[in-house]
């Protein structure tokens, strides 16, 4: 196990690394609830990585959460989270199941959760985060998507709980800033892992607009992850089949 001084180091690197990048900051008087005239039949939720804007139109994540928001206008509510917003997300999820507004879920509310959380980076890790939160809800979890996952110090990042359904896990190695290379199940028996599929962008072409040299020079392949169209595609194959009523049973042909 490594000592904690060396995990101090590596998280403050990480820290100048991220801030070097220049990236929008989304403003703290951000309205993050959207009042809805009816429950949503599905809530999908997104978190971005590092200190990046939830509106950051460079962004996988966020250019992602377009496209579901696109695809399915009617029933399916959609928001992107700064990572550290995690709090406000379970709000959001909470307020938006409280079918008759009394502050209270009840079992038939809870139950009526269709839930997605997909992340990139701290977002990814965040993703496990809120999961957890929602299971001291009593909150079921349809799917989990953790792209590059990285924890904080006090975070772990790697156990499913058991109120997620399936979850997926996408990684690459290199750089000094790199994603876990695998998670695993709480319970088996409740949850499914659908893999933890390994992307390699040593010789990668993939071009991120919005990023700076120290993106490129301290964490190339961590940077290659949070814009790969390819690989997001795939996230969004993921999430698609799970909303399709359709094809919400099927595994999906992941293809990293």
């Amino acid at each position: 196990m490594r000592s904690l001084p060396f995990r101090g180091a590596i998280f403050s690197f990480v820290i100048l690394a991220m801030a070097m990048s220049g990236l929008a900051v989304a403003s703290d008087d951000t309205s993050l609830h959207h009042e809805s005239a009816a429950t949503p039949s599905s809530i999908v939720i997104g978190f971005v990585g590092g200190f990046v804007g939830h509106d950051n139109p460079y962004q996988g994540p966020v250019q992602l959460a377009e496209r579901i928001r696109t695809a399915f206008p009617q029933g399916t509510y959609v928001q992107v989270f700064e990572n550290r917003r995690r709090k406000q997300a379970y709000e959001t999820i909470v307020h938006l199941l409280d079918a008759n507004h009394d502050g209270v879920l009840s079992p038939k509310e809870k139950a009526h959760a269709r839930i997605i959380i997909f992340g990139h980076s701290w977002g990814a890790a965040t993703v496990v985060l809120l999961a957890r939160d929602l299971r001291r809800g009593g909150i079921p979890v349809a799917l989990t998507v953790q792209v590059d996952s990285v924890a904080k110090l006090w975070q772990n990042d790697s156990v499913i709980p058991d109120n997620v359904a399936e979850a997926v896990n996408f990684y690459q190695p290199h750089g000094f800033v790199h994603g876990r290379k695998r998670i695993t199940a709480a319970d088996p028996a409740k949850t499914q892992i659908l893999g933890n599929y390994l992307l390699d962008y040593k010789n990668s072409t993939v071009e991120c607009p919005g990023t700076n040299w120290a993106d490129h020079f301290f964490t190339p392949g961590h940077t290659r992850s949070q814009c790969d169209p390819q690989l997001w595609a795939q996230v969004e194959s993921i999430v698609r089949q799970r909303l399709s009523p359709e094809t919400a049973s099927s595994t999906p042909g992941i293809q990293p």
